[in-house]
């Protein structure tokens, strides 16, 4: 007889089905075939000392274990658990009569204890998505899955429980609500009420967090870069739940396998130190796993002093930037993960810092300048939509006692700004006016005949691509929304045209 049991295999964020079929004949060999990875080619030994510490009979048979369909590969010590009851379900010990409308998958301890494993949350979207009866899975992992509704969880301890489970000894622990994450929206403490002066960028933060628009920040040491920075994630729109979904998935297959599993109902910041490498920075390694720019989906990617980073590191988002989206092709395999972030960066003008101080002397030659910028590169630049030039704040500004607007303020215009263009881009397939395609800013981006002679003297002016060219349509578009108003008006165009003037006078191009 051949016992056959449901699980997955997840790639990326999403499950793919993989079935277990176990056979048992006379000799006294075990065959693991189906292309398994050196975690499962080692589970033989747990699964010989986990089913005896159960209690049960291990059988001195020639066992044959299949992964089917055998041109994916499959990774982990997820597989133990369904390789376990397939053996007991054919030796006899345990019942196998609808053992394959549950997805079945855990990691098993020598003593039979159920480890937890990554992608839980991507396996309860597979059960409901195929119909099954419920997901059977370390206790570890059962409140992530469980986040999916419309399909019953159980959280099991050990392999005896799910034994007792298919003979109907034993009441199983059942997971069905869907839980909140400790976390909060706002980041708390971190509130642009403490933000001292510096009105122009608070201005120019409000409008990148209504539109979704990457940001770089450029000024001297100690001119707040970094402190607003910390602060946008804050006047970001709350998430939906399909938002909230999909970034669990992502850190599901990412975290730790001991921390515990929440839905993530805030939007993510991530701030990479520039020694960061490429893969860790847009996912891969040999068994791949999401990057910093897939953790930040949905949220927010800082990387604080730009040039320090590797060129080559940094050279890696320009795709993802553009397409939402980062491909990752081995030899066996291709993983596509989520990445649709907004980046916020922040630099200094120059090695020493101080070339736009307004007091302090800049101390680097020329060339060290340049060499300084070119660490970034021109396209790069291109894809970020404004840059800012942040000066120090005054101290009579720094001991002002005045009372400034709270986050939960701004926030309040940016979530009405982005109900705007959720009304307007509804159907189409975007999100926020920075992710609009070339189709939908001819369509709503529209200008008047003076706002068309002023984009194009500022194109000649200063020599910007036809990137830049969409991206002040773009952030038009957003400074409208903010007023509340249908039409871009030239005076958003103006505004939208300084967040582009540090392309040449940063650049030198």
């Amino acid at each position: 007889m051949i016992v056959r049991l449901q699980g997955c295999a997840v790639s990326g964020i999403k499950a793919h089905s993989v079935q277990t079929e176990v056979h048992l004949i006379q000799g006294a060999k075990f065959h693991l075939v189906g292309l398994p990875d050196s975690a499962m080619k080692e589970a033989a030994a747990r699964l010989f000392s986990a089913i005896v510490h159960s209690g049960f009979r291990y059988p001195g048979k020639r066992i044959t274990i299949n992964m089917a369909p055998a041109d994916i590969p499959k990774e982990g010590a997820a597989y133990d658990l369904p390789m376990a009851l397939g053996i007991l379900g054919a030796s006899g010990q345990c019942p196998v009569e609808g053992m394959d409308e549950y997805l079945i998958m855990g990691e098993l301890s020598l003593d039979g204890r159920l480890m937890p494993i990554k992608g839980a949350l991507s396996m309860g979207l597979f059960a409901k998505d195929h119909s099954l009866k419920g997901c059977i899975l370390p206790r570890a992992n059962a409140r992530e899955a469980a986040l999916v509704s419309g399909i019953s969880i159980y959280g099991m301890d050990e392999l005896e429980q799910v034994v007792g489970f298919f003979k109907g000894e034993v009441p199983i622990p059942f997971e069905s609500k869907r839980v909140k994450s400790n976390g909060s929206q706002n980041t708390g403490c971190l509130d642009f009420s403490e933000v001292k002066g510096q009105a122009e960028i608070k201005r120019a933060m409000e409008i990148a967090a209504a539109g979704g628009h990457n940001v770089l920040m450029i000024g001297p040491p100690g001119s707040g870069k970094t402190m607003l920075a910390r602060r946008l994630a804050g006047i970001l729109p709350p998430m939906s739940f399909e938002e909230s979904l999909e970034t669990t998935q992502i850190h599901s297959v990412a975290r730790r396998k001991e921390e515990a599993s929440y839905l993530v109902d805030h939007r993510p910041f991530r701030s990479p130190h520039h020694s960061i490498s490429d893969a860790a920075l847009v996912g891969g390694g040999s068994q791949p796993q999401p990057g910093e720019i897939s953790m930040a989906h949905n949220g927010i990617l800082f990387l604080d002093e730009l040039p320090e980073f590797r060129r080559s590191v940094l050279e890696v988002l320009r795709q993802p930037m553009e397409e939402g989206m980062v491909t990752i092709a081995r030899a066996r395999s291709v993983v596509d993960y989520p990445a649709r972030f907004m980046l916020v960066a922040a630099m200094n003008p120059c090695p020493c810092g101080y070339q736009s101080h307004p007091v302090r002397n800049c101390s680097c030659p020329e060339k060290a300048i340049e060499r300084y910028m070119s660490k970034v590169s021109g396209p790069l630049m291109d894809r970020i939509d404004m840059h800012l030039e942040v000066l120090p704040v005054d101290a009579s500004e720094l001991q002002d006692k005045t009372t400034l607007e709270p986050s939960k303020a701004i926030l309040q215009r940016v979530v009405a700004a982005r109900v705007r263009q959720r009304d307007r881009l509804n159907g189409s397939g975007g999100f926020s006016n920075s992710g609009m395609s070339k189709k939908q800013i001819d369509s709503f981006c529209s200008l008047d005949r003076a706002g068309s002679a002023l984009l194009r003297t500022a194109m000649d002016r200063m020599q910007l691509s036809a990137r830049a060219f969409d991206k002040i349509l773009k952030i038009s578009r957003t400074i409208a929304d903010l007023d509340g108003v249908e039409n871009i008006q030239d005076v958003h165009l103006a505004e939208a045209i300084q967040y582009r003037s540090l392309d040449r006078k940063a650049w030198r191009q």
